[in-house]
C-alpha cells in the first residue's frame, strides 16, 4: 500500500489529522487530503515536507489575519 499519513505541526507539536491519505492536491484555500475511503478535507496550512518511504506527510499551520480558522493549508505565493 502507498497511502501516507498527513500531520499538522502546530505550536511546535505535530498532530496527526487524517490516516491513508492517498490525494495530495494544492488547492484555493490550502491542501486538499482524501484518503482510501473517500474521507476528504482541505487544511489551510503549507507541505512541510513529504517522506513518501516512511509514508510520512507534514503539513505547517499558516496563521491568517484574523486568527486561526480551520486547520487547513495555504501555498505561499511569492510577494511582489
Amino acid at each position: 500500500m502507498c497511502e501516507a499519513n498527513a500531520y499538522l505541526l502546530q505550536n511546535g507539536e505535530e498532530q496527526l489529522i487524517m490516516q491513508s491519505v492517498d490525494i495530495v492536491r494544492p488547492a484555493k484555500d490550502g491542501v486538499y487530503l482524501q484518503d482510501i475511503f473517500g474521507g476528504q478535507r482541505t487544511v489551510r496550512a503549507r507541505i512541510k515536507e513529504m517522506n513518501l518511504v516512511d509514508h510520512r506527510i507534514l503539513l505547517e499551520e499558516e496563521q491568517q489575519p484574523s486568527g486561526p480558522a480551520e486547520r487547513t493549508f495555504h501555498e505561499s505565493s511569492p510577494s511582489s
